[in-house]
């Protein structure tokens, strides 16, 4: 009997979207109140979903969100209940992720819109400005884009932008209206009637995490001569290569997949003996075959290089934490229970 290709409408890829975001479990007990066509229809779009983007899965909720909203008369307790309801679905970091998109009362992030400006962009914004105005800027963005940012202020501003960024604990409602100020030419922003937790030595780790090397050393370095304990504290919250030998297997054969072959090679070439054998017993025999015979042939490396990959790699397993595909532990990362 020939097969028939399957091109599922809008509804229904949303509709199967949603249900692979819920879970075996979930996704039954719903699939148990559907008719038997209900239920070919929707498994074959679910089958035919592949690729899907974080604003695509983004949508789907907010859309889904709003039916809910509009065809009951929920209305006490909903934002405990979807953030409850989102934790189970997707995991507490995936989960915070989204409600701070979706939620219409979060304070969280003050100037959401800036994640729309490229790097560059933001950077001409605030050149001319006081470096504390620098610094609530780039601790409101994601930590890969203020790596980016910081990178392109100028290098005698970074060291003094980070070191306000770890300083930082909540922004008042008067500090928002003077960053409103600062980026009244690119977009309308509200300000929080409350303080807006931001910044803190985490997030100054966090961001140090996604740049070079030598910029992170750089900057360490003079801030070091400022602040010795203020440079341990960011030190001690920042996730290094070294510390991902610490993970769960899962997570590091997640990592692992997502990993270029050459960037691990030059990686592992500065690593010790202990963390490259645990990093190489969550891959395949053969796969780890093949790295260790590239590693061999590749011959000695620059170190420089061997960090730059490290740094590469640390920075791919962050991204992948903060979307909740991977959970770290080790210093910076989570910590294991």
């Amino acid at each position: 009997m020939p097969t028939t290709s399957f091109n599922p409408g809008p509804d229904t890829t949303s509709a199967a979207i949603l249900m692979l975001m819920l879970g075996e479990m979930v996704a039954a007990d719903v699939m148990r109140h559907l008719s038997p066509t209900e239920v070919q229809h929707l498994g074959a779009a679910m089958y035919a979903v592949e690729h899907v983007t974080e604003a695509e899965i983004d949508r789907v909720l907010e859309e889904f969100l709003g039916r809910l909203a509009g065809e009951t008369g929920i209305g006490h307790g909903t934002s405990a209940y979807v953030r409850a309801m989102m934790n189970e679905a997707l995991g507490p970091d995936r989960a915070q992720s989204v409600i701070t998109r979706i939620s219409p009362h979060s304070n969280e992030r003050p100037i959401e819109l800036l994640d729309w400006m490229d790097a560059r962009s933001i950077s001409e914004l605030i050149i001319d400005e006081h470096p504390q105005i620098m610094a609530l800027v780039v601790s409101c963005l994601d930590y890969s884009q203020a790596a980016e940012v910081l990178t392109t202020l100028p290098e005698t501003v970074q060291a003094d932008v980070v070191r306000r960024i770890a300083q930082l604990v909540s922004v008042t409602p008067e500090a928002l209206r003077d960053l409103e100020q600062v980026l009244q030419r690119k977009f309308k922003a509200s300000t929080s009637s409350s303080a807006s937790q931001i910044g803190g030595v985490r997030a100054a780790a966090r961001i140090m995490n996604f740049t070079r090397s030598g910029v992170e050393s750089r900057i360490l370095r003079d801030i070091r001569k400022d602040d010795r304990d203020l440079m341990t504290a960011i030190q001690d919250n920042m996730f290094v290569f070294d510390n991902l030998g610490k993970s769960d297997d899962r997570s590091l054969q997640t990592l692992l997949r997502a990993i270029e072959p050459e960037r691990l090679v030059m990686a592992l070439k500065g690593a010790d003996e202990v963390l490259r054998d645990r990093l190489l017993s969550c891959m395949s025999t053969r796969a780890a075959a093949g790295i260790r015979d590239e590693m061999e042939a590749k011959g000695p490396v620059r170190l420089t290089d061997v960090q730059e990959a490290q740094k590469q790699i640390v920075a791919v397993a962050r991204q992948m934490a903060d979307a909740g595909t991977i959970v770290l532990a080790g210093r910076g990362g989570e910590e294991m229970v």
